[in-house]
């Protein structure tokens, strides 16, 4: 777990590993951080560690956005107007 106050932000972000994310004794225990910031009114953010590999979920987004591109691009071209 990682915790990183950012005062200037009034933000409070809390990392959690896959494991930490599923241990409800963490999740507890967390409460009463997430009550101290809320009185201070801080914003906190929690990111929880998914379960699959990093480099392959990235290659896949940016697979899809590269497809997304495309698409939008030729959808754009077929609803202007033709070139004289």
């Amino acid at each position: 777990m990682e915790i990183s106050i950012i005062e200037e932000k009034k933000l409070v972000e809390i990392w959690l590993t896959h494991a930490e994310s599923q241990d409800e004794t963490v999740r507890e225990n967390l409460k009463p951080l997430y009550a101290e910031y809320k009185e201070k009114k801080y914003t906190t953010a929690v990111f929880l560690s998914g379960t699959r590999n990093l480099a392959d979920a990235s290659s896949d987004l940016l697979c899809y956005n590269r497809r997304r591109i495309a698409q939008l691009e030729v959808q754009k071209e077929k609803e202007s107007p033709a070139a004289i």
